[in-house]
């Protein structure tokens, strides 16, 4: 079944989100509530608040979309996203979006919120937007609950090369922010704050980094950070040097293991995907890394990089309409102890 426009809904964490796709990727609409606010007094997401603000938000936020690519004429199918996410921030965009599939008579498709970020180098947002990279491509995707290496050979065929094995980049990011008493969201602030600190005042670890599989692990970078905390006054220039320096040791981990993944695939391409790809430091490194390896860099604008309704919208058009089963975890992602191999290691009963 082929679809010409997709409205998507994306409500998996934080974001209350609505747009409106065509096949080539040129998006229409594309409109996003964010819960910042909501949430910063906590210094992270309370999903009971989340939540909420997802069914406050969701009506007049699909409205904006559809108002804004002209009517519900144009519109074939509605996809959404299904998981990975918060459970009952996932719900309140899944049974809406079933719901108006239903009324309006139209199929509804149920998206993996990572293939929407996999996907979302190919969104554009004007005509004069470059087209997205050709297949196959390796993909680091990075946010705050996933850092992972995926090869694509088409859309719908995605192999999952290796991921963090215990926290993600972006939970890095806020932890630290937190210990330095930053605020929330810690990422944004932390790739500001960098800028005028210095990257090598602190000697912090880079996990991983010279290990020859795909995996990462970001756990103990978090303790060094608050060993560091502990260890100095934090005033102003102490807190700039630590962001740098921390912002330097999970950039060259991320940036060196995504260029060896792509040698070692024989793949010429590479593309960042999540909320990290936002991070000026990790663009500039990737940037340079791909120069000196000969391979080509492509990172969507960073509106298409956070969590947003055109990247599910767009994954909608390689998935198959049908039942929309919501999923708190992705059943490809693996915790626990793993081999040096890295082959997981199952719990004991």
């Amino acid at each position: 079944m082929s679809f010409a426009t997709i409205l998507g809904i994306e409500s998996s964490c934080d974001e209350t989100a609505a747009a409106v796709v065509r096949a080539d990727g040129r998006v229409i609409a594309d409109v996003v509530a964010s819960q910042i606010d909501v949430h910063a007094r906590y210094g992270g997401v309370v999903p009971e608040l989340a939540s909420r603000a997802h069914l406050r938000a969701i009506v007049p936020v699909v409205e904006e979309a559809i108002e804004s690519a002209g009517g519900w004429s144009a519109i074939d199918a509605v996809a959404v996203t299904q998981g990975p996410g918060l459970v009952g921030a996932l719900l309140v965009g899944a049974q809406f979006a079933k719901s108006l599939a239903w009324a309006r008579g139209l199929p509804a498709i149920g998206v993996d919120h990572l293939d929407g970020h996999l996907l979302a180098c190919h969104l554009r947002h004007d005509e004069a937007a470059p087209v997205g990279p050709e297949y196959p491509y390796v993909a680091l995707l990075v946010s705050g609950g996933h850092t992972a290496l995926y090869r694509l050979d088409a859309p719908s065929e995605v192999t999952l090369l290796g991921q963090t094995r215990d926290d993600a980049a972006g939970e890095a990011f806020d932890k630290a922010a937190k210990l330095l008493g930053l605020g929330y969201p810690g990422g944004p602030v932390i790739d500001r704050l960098a800028a005028t600190g210095d990257a090598s005042a602190v000697e912090l670890p880079r996990p991983m980094l010279h290990r020859r599989d795909h995996d990462f692990s970001f756990s103990g970078l978090k303790t060094a950070v608050a060993r560091a905390v502990e260890a100095r006054p934090m005033d102003g220039a102490a807190q700039a040097d630590l962001a740098a320096s921390l912002q330097a040791a999970i950039v060259e981990v991320l940036a060196r293991k995504a260029v060896r993944c792509c040698a070692q695939e024989g793949v010429t391409r590479l593309v960042l995907g999540g909320g990290v790809a936002a991070n000026r430091g990790l663009r500039a490194r990737a940037a340079e890394l791909c120069a000196e390896g000969g391979l080509e860099l492509f990172v969507p604008p960073i509106r298409a990089c956070t969590d947003n309704a055109a990247m599910i919208a767009y994954a909608g058009f390689f998935a198959e309409p049908g039942e929309v089963a919501v999923y708190s975890r992705s059943p490809d992602r693996v915790r626990g102890r793993f081999r040096d191999d890295g082959t997981h290691i199952p719990r004991r009963r």
